[in-house]
């Protein structure tokens, strides 16, 4: 029985959100990844393309190439959130699904035949799905592996829909552009271009020299070149951290603007943890200074915790043995050591204060969690992070 996997990948995601939120910038180019000079791409439309705008570019850069262009802070939080409904919609067809970033996942589908329709069907509803509750637009790669299921949700964007049967499969690897197989960079390109590999296809005509010029990764192009990948999808993979880093506008030691990135980096890290189901023992802060040198700093407690309010409070706490004369331009924090939470009973002690143990924080939190995933990120927001 051939495999049916399938490669979804949401179109121009960051961006693509933006001007969900913000219809205004519909038709103009949207790049995500700040307004300074300082960062880099993180996500540009198809707008943005034309002017050869593109993802880890840096930001000074792309606005040489498109001035004209609508630059937008990350908000991660909010991209998160969709990212969490496209995940579960996916999880309606299959429990097989593989996440592989925040905006990308990759389905076995084989044997459900009966059950979901052809593929082109199965294509389809996925995407419907997709539209009717995020308003937004993906791309679709079907294949009998998971290597040309990721080529193929590539080549019709956006909106696309491509399917590359078993039948179909050699004569595509045949005329496979070398540089649209994953893997393959600037510099890889060039060696192989320097043997006559141009296609996919040419691997195996010089499989010699492409072992030669390029080792392990040489024999998993051969493999390609054959129409071998049975790399499976793996439908879960434990976290074994989770953590919230920014670059700052500018270099800064100001104090009060490094605890209010740290709590809402706090937020972020609680609410994932909690999402997740997950508690910490370890969290630790990073610091990255005006020079670059970096430098970290972490507490382990005896309780783990998926409280926002904690990791904030153990997170000032390690800030406090910084030397604040100097500028910083990145603050993190992050939590490790983690494990599922187990609901246990509680023996309460009557003299205990409420918050000694997070637990009424925690409390606040879940439902603070509930608000936004009803409303909106921005539908509730702590004290310490409202505009003056």
């Amino acid at each position: 029985m051939d495999r049916v996997i399938l490669h979804i990948d949401m179109d121009a995601f960051y961006a693509s959100v933006e001007q969900l939120d913000n219809p205004s910038l519909s038709g103009r180019p949207v790049i995500v990844g700040g307004a300074s000079n300082r960062g880099v791409v993180s996500a540009a439309n198809y707008e943005a393309r034309k002017f050869g705008v593109h993802s880890a570019m840096p930001i000074f850069q792309a606005k040489k190439k498109c001035p004209h262009g609508v630059f937008l802070p990350v908000r991660m939080d909010r991209y998160r959130d969709i990212s969490y409904k496209v995940m579960n919609i996916l999880d309606e067809f299959t429990p097989l699904i593989e996440q592989i970033s925040i905006d990308e996942a990759f389905l076995d589908m084989s044997g459900t035949e009966k059950l979901s329709g052809i593929v082109e069907d199965i294509g389809s509803k996925i995407k419907g799905r997709i539209r009717e509750v995020t308003s937004l637009t993906c791309s679709i790669g079907i294949a009998p592996n998971k290597f040309l299921a990721k080529v193929a949700s590539d080549m019709n964007k956006p909106d696309g829909l491509t399917i590359i049967s078993a039948e179909y499969a050699p004569r595509f690897i045949k005329n496979l552009p070398i540089k649209k197989v994953p893997g393959v960079g600037e510099k890889t390109l060039r060696s192989l271009q320097g043997i006559g590999v141009t296609k996919l296809g040419d691997v195996k005509r010089v499989s010699d020299q492409v072992f030669k010029e390029l080792g392990k990764f040489g024999k998993r192009l051969l493999e390609l070149s054959q129409g071998i990948d049975e790399s499976k999808v793996i439908p879960y993979t434990e976290s074994k951290s989770i953590s919230s880093e920014d670059t700052l506008p500018v270099d800064t030691n100001d104090m009060e603007f490094l605890k209010k990135q740290l709590l809402i980096q706090s937020e972020n890290v609680g609410r994932r943890l909690r999402r997740k189901g997950l508690e910490g023992s370890t969290v630790t802060l990073k610091l990255k200074q005006d020079d670059f040198k970096q430098m970290t700093r972490s507490i382990t407690f005896d309780k783990a915790t998926q409280s926002s309010n904690l990791i904030y409070k153990q997170g000032l706490r390690l800030l406090k043995e910084f030397d604040t004369n100097v500028k910083f331009r990145l603050i993190g924090i992050g939590v490790t050591n983690l494990a599922h939470v187990k609901k246990m009973p509680e023996q309460l002690n009557l003299f205990e204060k409420p918050d000694s143990k997070g637990k009424s924080w925690e409390d606040v939190e879940k439902v603070m969690d509930k608000i936004r995933e009803r409303h909106g990120a921005d539908a509730i927001k702590r004290g310490g992070l409202i505009k003056g």
